[in-house]
């Protein structure tokens, strides 16, 4: 590496030779880099808790938040300088990583907290290790409106920018809608690439998500494909703005949004019900327990042994609490296990009970699950889909996709993510 460890090792390993004359007494422990997605009020209350694990060692942290993590994180591995933790949201890139040596195994205590279908293990090179730990949760089959507001034929709020990762949001409503019409089976076989997208079940909830949309309008669909899931025009902002699909000025005037957990945050003043998803999408009773599910996992690119014991105490009991307790309401975080402290206000306490509890069925985020460059095609599809819904061009995008998938197997590097970690009961 060219960045301070090899120096610090070699400086540390001269101290060792020289204790007994006291040369290194003054020695202090080389500062931690943690690189993550939170910025704006939630990176403040995760780098508020991290300078709150003393560990006794006098370890310092530093921590860098970004919306651009994913090209942050590979211009830095590019340049031979990682951070030593990175919190990441896709499985697909900590897989990749981990395929290509970029990852330290977690440690005993850490992987006791790692479980499907946040944390699979990932067989690499014949043995079967624990990668990353979920540092927090989000609940994503949800459909959210406001208070008094009829739950029958919905006009749905769609804002799919948010910048290089654009389309997301539209991911998302296929994803939940075939968990929901063809079960956590198909779900997990479609994510993990054994799937086709021409497959007439995937084909059907792309063609189920068009039709509760209904017909668009030009000015519409431009205003959908421009505005945020934020609800703001262009990126989305921590600037104290209006936010929110509910309260924004898309066209027809819309009533329900199809939204993770996470966005209760913009809505913190309002009053806002809050439904599981699958009541709206068209899919099978059977499947009504099952929930799409995201996360933001820790993982160790650093040799150094204090970046794995960073990582068991981000993740502990501890780490959880402070996190909370210093978080405003509407960003306190959700955790994956029902012991983990939780939200406190009500929506994100009913939100807590599905999550940990009332769910059967926990499936991960299909297109986190899978390669970046699958993905990205995914991202790009949904833009292009919403823009012109009709047979041809869908028939059109899933070849591709297809395409897309069958390159992507035949680079990927040795080692396997296990069917059995992408969809799991709640708790482990």
């Amino acid at each position: 590496m060219s960045r301070p460890h090899t120096v610090f090792r070699a400086f540390l390993a001269a101290c060792l030779l020289a204790v007994t004359a006291g040369a290194c007494g003054g020695g202090r422990p080389e500062t931690l880099v943690v690189l993550g997605p939170w910025t704006g009020p939630e990176g403040d209350a995760f780098e508020a808790m991290l300078h709150r694990l003393d560990d006794g060692t006098g370890q310092s942290y530093t921590y860098q938040g970004t919306r651009s993590l994913r090209e942050t994180l590979v211009a830095q591995l590019e340049a031979g300088d990682p951070p030593d933790v990175a919190i990441l949201n896709s499985i697909g890139e900590l897989t990749e990583y981990a395929r290509g040596n970029l990852l330290t195994p977690l440690d005993r205590a850490a992987t006791a907290r790692a479980y499907p279908p946040w944390a699979p293990r990932l067989d690499v090179n014949g043995m079967r290790r624990t990668y990353w730990v979920p540092l927090k949760v989000d609940l994503k089959s949800l459909v959210w409106s406001k208070e008094g507001r009829p739950a029958t034929d919905p006009e749905w709020c769609v804002g799919l920018a948010s910048q290089a990762t654009s389309g997301w949001p539209g991911t998302d409503w296929i994803e939940d809608i075939l968990l929901h019409q063809a079960g956590p089976d198909v779900y997990t076989e479609w994510a993990v690439g054994k799937l086709k997208w021409r497959d007439p079940r995937v084909r059907r909830a792309w063609k189920t998500w068009a039709q509760l949309l209904g017909d668009r309008d030009e000015k519409s669909v431009d205003q959908s494909l421009t505005t945020s899931y934020m609800g703001t025009a262009g990126p989305a902002k921590d600037d104290g703005g209006p936010r929110g699909l509910l309260d924004s000025s898309l066209t027809p005037r819309c009533t329900h949004e199809h939204q993770s957990a996470f966005i209760r945050y913009v809505y913190a003043d309002e009053r806002v019900r809050v439904d599981p998803a699958a009541g709206f999408l068209g899919g099978r009773s059977a499947y009504d327990g099952a929930y799409e599910v995201a996360g933001d996992m820790a993982a160790v690119f650093s040799e150094d042994p204090a970046a794995r014991a960073l990582v068991d105490r981000l993740s502990s009991k501890r780490a959880r609490t402070l996190w909370r307790a210093g978080a405003a309401d509407g960003l306190r975080p959700f955790f994956p296990d029902p012991t983990d402290p939780q939200p406190t206000d009500p929506t994100g306490r009913r939100i807590a009970e599905i999550l940990t509890g009332k769910a059967r069925t926990l499936c991960f985020d299909a297109s986190d699950v899978m390669p970046p460059g699958v993905r990205d095609a995914f991202h790009r599809a949904v833009l292009q889909y919403f823009r012109q819904p009709s047979g041809d061009r869908l028939d059109e995008l899933l070849g591709h996709l297809d395409t897309v998938r069958t390159e992507a197997a035949a680079d990927a590097g040795p080692g396997r993510l296990p069917e059995s970690g992408i969809c799991a009961p709640p708790g482990g």
